[in-house]
């Protein structure tokens, strides 16, 4: 269990960021206290499915987007493929400016 609620704190607090929110803000979207928020983020509470449905939905993700292992990594792989797509797709002598 202690594995499920470090994942779900890492998950939150790194999509929290992600979108530019505040514990706050994220509260205020979810329909939380910002204490909750908190807490949450520091392992200290576990919240209810239907609070991880409002988290989630003011994070605009899914649910499991919480408990995914490694979302992150997978979201900088992404970035980094866009990156290098839109650098191939660019003519060779822009490369070089």
């Amino acid at each position: 269990m202690t594995n499920l609620r470090r994942l779900l704190a890492y998950n939150l607090k790194q999509n929290r960021l992600r979108c530019g929110l505040s514990q706050a803000k994220l509260a205020e979207k979810a329909e939380a206290p910002t204490q909750y928020i908190a807490m949450i983020e520091l392992q200290r509470k576990y919240p209810s499915v239907e609070m991880i449905e409002r988290i989630a939905a003011a994070l605009e993700i899914d649910c499991l987007g919480l408990f995914r292992p490694f979302s992150f990594a997978e979201e900088n792989l992404k970035t980094l493929q866009n990156a290098v797509i839109t650098d191939l797709e660019k003519p060779p002598d822009a490369l070089h400016q």
